[in-house]
């Protein structure tokens, strides 16, 4: 079936320098004819000047470059033109109205050159999804990240895995269908599970990562609770450099969460501020305990915050500080923490020195002695915050590649449940092992796109902005 061919701007919206209005389709080498008045396109991938006119008026809409890229050789597969013009509304509101009105070209959907360029196997769906993490990209790290997969990094990987297990079910089928005939060389069994027990311990130390991939994508989430009036909402103002929470001494001020999205160390992170943890009749304020309580347990790390000249009273009762904010089976360490004395500037110096060697003691979390009224410690807690931040997010660009989406963790971990199936039917029924096989290959199908559904891409390309 032909298809339409598609236009839209491609450059951000609002005024410009330059804008770039491309278009993809069957229709797009006679579109750029039409709007340039030329009997020939320009050489494929040679920027050229020329006067861009109203093909219904001949008037000139603007003097600026066209690109001519046939297919094959394009982003989407498609033959494809460039119109890069004056960033102005109105001339980029003309151009747009000139190519909507030629016959057999509309304008594009979200995400649809993409789609096209995937369909027409320019790139997989795990490149198509970096893609649209790079466009959304704010932070360094995010970037990297996005960059390398878009590259095919971890479809590449996911494709050879996929490979093996069609290897390994090519050889199980064969032994089913001809063993009998001893055409089959032995120990081909003992070689299939040898490469399965290989692809699980892959994909168990895949998906062995702290969800790292996911964290970068789409944020690390730091919680910061602790009693009341020991700072929280002063904290989440200086690390958001303004008055995001309301700060006063009466306990109990902050009620809801309050959530900030920020960059701190090229790592993307969504702050939240929650009520003071305390014992209370009021019932909005116990709405708010209750929904922090719920916010620290299923944060990433949380910066439990204290009052240093409360904590410096009674040191020997930190932990039991610790006890009152994290989840009672979080206390052992395993959550991540930091623990944040603030109203350091109360104390002398000595009462300071003797607090930090009190939090040395093992099985408490690392300690932070800072001020947020006068600034004081606050760089060295944002040191040991990125550091922190570094190890539960890593580098993306070392190691292996990372899952980046759900989708990506769902399917890899139906796959590995499928090879321990295949494992459990290997001696009691090697046809039902087999379908285990086949399906591990349809779970690591669905992330590349071999195998996929409306819902699949329409849930990929749904966040591609249109020009996309």
């Amino acid at each position: 079936m032909k298809r339409d061919t598609i236009f839209a701007l491609s450059s951000g919206q609002g005024k410009c320098g330059v804008a770039v209005i491309r278009t993809s389709g069957p229709a797009s080498c006679s579109a750029l004819l039409c709007l340039t008045g030329a009997k020939e396109p320009p050489p494929p991938r040679v920027a050229v000047l020329r006067r861009i006119r109203d093909p219904g008026t001949a008037e000139t809409l603007d003097r600026g470059l066209v690109m001519w890229f046939p297919g094959p050789s394009s982003f989407t597969g498609e033959d494809s033109a460039e119109f890069h013009v004056h960033g102005g509304p109105a001339v980029v509101s003309g151009v747009l109205h000139a190519l909507g009105c030629l016959p057999q070209v509309r304008l594009a959907e979200p995400g649809e050159f993409t789609k096209r360029a995937f369909q027409n196997g320019k790139l997989d769906l795990t490149a198509a999804e970096g893609l649209g993490d790079l466009i959304h990209a704010e932070t360094e790290g995010q970037r990297r990240q996005a960059l390398r997969q878009m590259d095919g990094e971890l479809g590449q990987l996911y494709q050879r895995w996929s490979n093996n297990l069609t290897k390994a079910l090519a050889h199980v089928e064969a032994y089913i269908d001809f063993s009998e005939d001893d055409n089959i060389e032995e120990g081909v069994l003992s070689q299939v599970e040898d490469s399965v027990a290989v692809l699980e311990k892959e994909l168990r130390e895949h998906l062995r990562d702290g969800r790292r991939g996911e964290r970068l994508r789409d944020g690390v989430h730091i919680v910061i609770a602790g009693p009341t009036n020991a700072g929280k909402s002063s904290l989440l103002n200086h690390l958001c450099q303004k008055p995001v929470a309301i700060v006063s001494p009466i306990a109990g001020t902050t009620r809801d969460v309050v959530e900030a999205a920020l960059n701190i160390g090229g790592f993307p992170v969504v702050l939240s501020d929650t009520a003071g943890l305390r014992d209370t009749s009021d019932v909005v304020e116990i709405e708010g305990v209750s929904r922090a309580r719920q916010r620290v347990q299923g944060a990433d790390l949380v910066l439990a915050v204290l009052d240093a000249t409360e904590v410096v009273l009674q040191p020997s009762r930190l932990p039991l500080a610790l006890l009152d904010i994290l989840p009672p089976h979080e206390t052992d360490g395993n959550h991540p923490c930091l623990l944040v004395l603030n109203k350091s500037d109360l104390l002398g110096e000595q009462a300071q020195a003797d607090l930090l060697s009190s939090c040395a003691s093992p099985g408490l979390a690392p300690a932070c002695l800072l001020s947020c009224k006068t600034g004081r410690g606050i760089p060295a807690f944002l040191s040991v915050l990125q550091e922190q931040l570094a190890h539960m997010c890593g580098d993306p660009l070392t190691g292996s590649p990372s899952p980046t989406q759900a989708r990506h963790r769902l399917s890899l971990t139906k796959c590995l449940e499928a090879l321990g199936r295949f494992s459990q039917y290997r001696t009691v029924d090697l046809a039902l092992a087999a379908e285990e096989l086949r399906q591990g290959r349809q779970q690591l199908g669905r992330l590349t796109g071999q195998v996929g559904s409306d819902e699949i891409l329409a849930l990929i390309f749904k966040d591609f902005c249109i020009g996309k």
